[in-house]
């Protein structure tokens, strides 16, 4: 494949791509963003139409921050997963025109470099059972194509984050994951291998086509993301501010460092196992790996939040639960109080009169309900919020006791 044919057959596939995208808004740059949650977002923004200062403590893949950029709001959000902060910046940051048509001539020729095998592939991910995610061929490419994207661009400009975005969702594309349940699930052969013969490079064509025009409808006010901790943020972010509108990580064990390590193997913000664990650890919420051990011997600090409803829960799990209902208690006195030092850390970045929206979900371990919305209501009280309400939004699944709340409240 030489470069004037890339670039006729990029060409011929533009309006192919358009409408393999269609549902897809910029927000959706990795298939990450549920649509439901894009709603949400706008309908509560649109509630607050006068310009205000947001802010979301738990960014995840950006969503508030760049409905509330687009809505000309000043919005800052903050995220512990270093790779989250970087697809963040990159949906929100501003692309001149030079820098698109750059990184559209930069992806034609990565393309061709991967195509050709003229370039030193990269070394594979170092991730478990890696030949679970992607067959022989399609890993094949993918080291090939990540070297080539490292070659014609350089790193840390906007053609070379452009093309990783393009990169993450060609990755996920050629994978044998799924994600139609709570946790991915492998079907054990690449779907789309059978629809093409050359579906690798027209998944990436595609894919550079997407990002590039979704690039050049960022919003003209630009996002300010943060590396940090929720529970210890105050220090990094200056000024107060009018909106949260966030979702901290729900009460489930889900690891989300486990479920993003695919993108975070291949850009290199994980390099192994042990850095996964540390991070898993690190994060409120999921417990993966390492985590998993250290948690098994972990204690409350002495000050922990006191919540009878809360020690409740943890005493019929104690009691009732199966051979790791230890762990299970453990993990959510941890959880809860993580998000205690959270809302006591937020209290001094509100402006009076602030308000909060918390996405929160309950959950259930051995058939006991944990009432995470009504133990963050207890908090908010504690704190000294006023109006503190619970809104149920929706069903999380076919289980009808699993429901998402928007937990609302206003400082002072």
């Amino acid at each position: 494949m030489n470069l004037s044919a890339t670039r006729a057959q990029l060409s011929r596939r533009t309006e192919y791509t358009f409408k393999v995208n269609a549902e897809l808004s910029r927000h959706g740059w990795l298939r990450l963003t549920p649509a439901y949650s894009l709603r949400l977002v706008e309908e509560l923004l649109a509630a607050h139409a006068p310009t205000k200062r947001v802010i979301d403590p738990f960014c995840g893949t950006g969503t508030t921050a760049l409905c509330a950029a687009n809505r000309g709001h000043e919005v800052v959000t903050i995220d512990i997963n270093p790779f989250l902060v970087w697809f963040t910046r990159a949906k929100t940051a501003q692309y001149s025109m030079k820098s698109i048509e750059e990184a559209s001539i930069a992806g034609i020729e990565a393309l061709e470099l991967a195509v050709r095998r003229t370039v030193t592939p990269a070394a594979a991910p170092p991730m478990f059972n890696i030949e679970r995610w992607w067959s022989p061929e399609a890993l094949d490419f993918l080291r090939y194509l990540r070297a080539a994207i490292d070659q014609v661009a350089q790193p840390n400009t906007p053609s070379h984050d452009l093309l990783l975005v393009a990169f993450c969702r060609t990755l996920i594309e050629l994978s044998n994951a799924t994600f139609n349940h709570q946790s991915l699930s492998f079907n054990n052969k690449n779907r789309l291998k059978i629809l093409f013969s050359d579906s690798e490079s027209i998944i990436f064509q595609n894919n550079i086509y997407f990002v590039l025009r979704s690039a050049q409808e960022n919003p003209p006010v630009n996002a300010s993301v943060i590396l940090a901790d929720s529970r210890q943020f105050s220090k990094c972010v200056a000024g107060q501010f009018d909106l949260v509108i966030t979702s901290p990580p729900y009460a489930n064990r889900i690891s989300y460092i486990r479920e993003l390590r695919p993108y975070m193997y291949w850009l290199g913000f994980l390099k192994n196992s042990k850095e996964a664990g540390e991070l898993d650890w690190a994060a409120i919420g999921g417990t993966w790996g390492s985590a998993t051990s250290r948690l098994i011997n972990w204690e409350r600090a002495q000050d922990h939040f006191q919540s009878k409803q809360l020690d409740n829960v943890l005493g019929e799990i104690e009691r009732y639960g199966a051979k790791s209902r230890k762990l299970i208690a453990n993990y959510l006195a941890k959880y809860f109080d993580d998000l205690w030092t959270h809302f006591c850390e937020l209290q001094s970045l509100l402006n009076y009169g602030a308000e909060l929206h918390y996405i929160i979900g309950n959950s259930t371990f051995y058939g006991i309900l944990v009432p995470t919305e009504q133990i963050v209501v207890d908090m908010l009280h504690r704190l000294g919020f006023s109006n503190v309400l619970q809104k149920p939004i929706r069903k999380r699944n076919s289980n009808k006791s699993l429901i998402e709340f928007d937990v609302t409240a206003r400082w002072r």
